[in-house]
């Protein structure tokens, strides 16, 4: 069982005013701060990576002609001809 007296919470009287303060945000923004849109850093990343994938494709390429051999393919890569052989 519970023992002591119950607390109350105590009025104060109407003539007093308190001294809460409200507290503004954790965390103050600032108007001159740049902020970059995410998509376009999206679209800026994908534009590099097909451009790298092509540059790389087209040097891949030129190696391969300057060896004079027939590529040798890998298993995957061949699959991957066959079924762009397929479409065309």
């Amino acid at each position: 069982m519970a023992q002591g007296k119950l607390k109350i919470k105590t009025k104060l009287p109407q003539n007093v005013k308190s001294n809460k303060t409200k507290k503004g945000p954790a965390v103050t923004k600032r108007n001159n701060r740049p902020v970059k849109a995410k998509k376009k850093f999206e679209e800026s990343h994908k534009l590099k990576q097909i451009i790298s994938k092509t540059v790389n494709k087209a040097v891949e390429e030129e190696i391969r002609a300057q060896a004079g051999s027939k590529p040798t393919l890998s298993k995957a890569q061949e699959a991957v001809a066959k079924f762009n052989a397929k479409k065309e």
